[in-house]
């Protein structure tokens, strides 16, 4: 942890655990975020029509918006065993290669019906990468409902990538951001670093499959997501450094992630505030009216994106808002410590899921907003909750100086609308 991270938190919350039934999307919900960051890339889900219908309307797009992803859905026949569903791939993957020549990479994602199965798609990758690989990249990894939180899948996939980057030289050092950030965030920490003189820096995923990053002993970590825990295990594996820090989510998670990387750069602290103070004072004037709406307020998080530890830092200690159980799929101390330290010591915190205990008690405790998952998010309306998507606060711009306010606001927003509706 950075010095500038160590808040004022004497101690960290107790952590209950809970196993039981849970609900939350699966890895395939990642695509939809991921398909954008990557555009020279292709997504072919190898699954049912469930996944066929599930990307299409968590996608929200139109049949004929030649989209960069597809489902290759697995008939009767497959599932029984009386087609090789290997030879049925291979011709779809022809095809599809045939009619999208913009196609660079290609990732074939594994869903729960192609895993039950065992159809393995690691080897389908390497051999459709022999018959095809001079003009387009192929990859494998698993999207399906069998990990526990949807945000999973862009760790897999960010896996996969991992062992194609190329080594960084001996001697030189570099900075890579792992976690999708938007591209005009990416461009505003690209000119804070270059303010404090820190490069070069990477970004994984990176726009174009095709320029991806170098990594070896002399390139830094730095998280911008709490997701991506297995993709840092897999980068240190191969001589990286991981740099603690919170997450760049509000004004002080930011500034102590801004320093925290330039700690590792020998920057001087009093360098970064300059670097730092014009953005950060629009940010904080900002986050000031929403201050008057949220503070006071009380918010639950049911389990479900993995962004709950940071998201209730920031609305408790610059919204000023009242956290009530702070629900996560699962706890990741090796990149959630330095969160841990910041958040207040009395927090409710719960990992993993009992669905109906924890309903219960937020039908008990009643908060003024609860963020949890879509599938909950009308029942609970319908019972005079108001509620956050969660996976709404993936894929939007959230990090940063510039966003903080947008984040402040994607809070507001549903109270004002239960407050509007309540005339």
């Amino acid at each position: 942890m950075t010095a500038a991270a160590s808040g004022d938190c004497a101690a960290t919350p107790e952590i209950h655990h809970e196993r039981g039934e849970r609900q939350t999307f699966c890895g395939l919900a990642g695509i939809v975020w991921l398909h954008r960051k990557m555009q020279d890339s292709f997504f072919l889900v190898v699954g049912s029509r469930t996944c066929a219908h599930l990307m299409q309307s968590a996608a929200g797009v139109m049949i004929f918006a030649e989209p960069r992803f597809g489902t290759a859905v697995l008939q009767d026949r497959d599932l029984a065993g009386l087609a090789d569903a290997n030879d049925e791939l291979d011709r779809v993957v022809r095809e599809l290669l045939a009619r999208r020549p913009d196609i660079g990479s290609l990732f074939l994602v594994a869903t729960c019906p192609s895993e039950v199965i065992k159809l393995d798609l690691d080897t389908a990758a390497a051999r459709l990468q022999q018959a095809h690989g001079e003009r387009v990249r192929i990859l494998a990894y698993s999207g399906s409902g069998l990990d526990t939180c949807f945000t999973q899948g862009e760790d897999t996939c960010l896996q996969a990538l991992v062992p194609l980057l190329p080594e960084l030289p001996t001697l030189q050092r570099s900075l890579l951001i792992v976690g999708s950030l938007a591209d005009v965030v990416e461009d505003q920490f690209t000119r804070l670093f270059d303010r404090l003189g820190i490069g070069p820096v990477h970004f994984l995923p990176p726009r174009r499959v095709a320029d991806l990053p170098p990594v070896g002993p002399g390139t830094f970590l730095l998280a911008a997501q709490p997701f991506v825990g297995e993709t840092i295990d897999a980068l240190r594996a191969r001589g990286a450094h991981l740099i603690e820090s919170p997450f760049p989510l509000g004004v002080e998670g930011t500034r102590a992630w801004l320093m925290a990387a330039a700690g590792a750069w020998g920057v001087a602290p009093e360098l970064v505030e300059e670097a730092i103070a014009a953005p950060a004072a629009r940010a904080e004037k900002a986050l000031a009216r929403y201050r008057e709406q949220l503070g006071g307020k009380r918010i639950s998080f049911l389990p479900d994106s993995q962004l709950e530890i940071p998201l209730g830092r920031f609305l408790a200690r610059e919204c000023g808002m009242q956290i009530g159980e702070l629900g996560v799929p699962y706890l990741d101390r090796r990149i959630m410590e330095p969160e841990l330290a910041l958040l207040p010591a009395d927090t409710q915190l719960t990992e993993g899921q009992d669905l109906e205990r924890q309903l219960d008690r937020l039908r008990a405790d009643r908060p003024d907003i609860t963020v949890c998952g879509l599938g909950l998010a009308n029942p609970l309306e319908a019972e005079g909750l108001t509620t956050k998507w969660s996976i709404e606060l993936v894929f939007t711009p959230i990090q940063g100086f510039d966003q903080a306010a947008d984040l402040a606001e994607l809070f507001a927003r549903p109270l004002n609308r239960r407050q509007r509706l309540a005339f």
